[in-house]
């Protein structure tokens, strides 16, 4: 299988130079591209780097706690909110939405259902 030029040698010449130099044109933007790209990845890989494990303080800089130290503290924060949401000594929000509910209860005791109207019409 062979391919037929053009006829003209100058042509084909200028033809075979002018794919050879797209070619080429785009495998250096390819390039580019990745080189140029990879500051900008090394910058964010670092900042998770500084997020994961925190900073230090500076002069003028307050430090910044890791991800593990305020994952700590949120769970502390978790906890101390467990606390009210279940009976226990008797000091969380629980017992006290309870001891409420008890003592209305025994100021307002529940009446019986009302018996519903008579369906049937009375004559008088």
């Amino acid at each position: 299988m062979s391919i037929d030029g053009t006829g003209i040698s100058a042509l084909d010449t200028a033809l075979v130079w002018g794919g050879a130099i797209t070619i080429l044109a785009g495998v250096l933007t390819i390039v580019w591209r990745a080189v140029r790209g990879v500051p900008h990845l090394g910058r964010r890989v670092h900042q998770v780097i500084d997020d994961w494990s925190g900073e230090e303080e500076g002069p003028g800089v307050p430090g910044r706690p890791g991800l593990m130290e305020r994952v700590s503290g949120i769970e502390d924060r978790l906890r101390s909110v467990e606390h009210e949401l279940y009976p226990n000594s008797g000091a969380s929000l629980r017992d006290a939405v309870d001891l409420a509910n008890d003592r209305l209860a025994r100021l307002l005791p529940d009446e019986e259902e009302p018996a519903p109207p008579d369906a049937s019409p009375t004559s008088s």
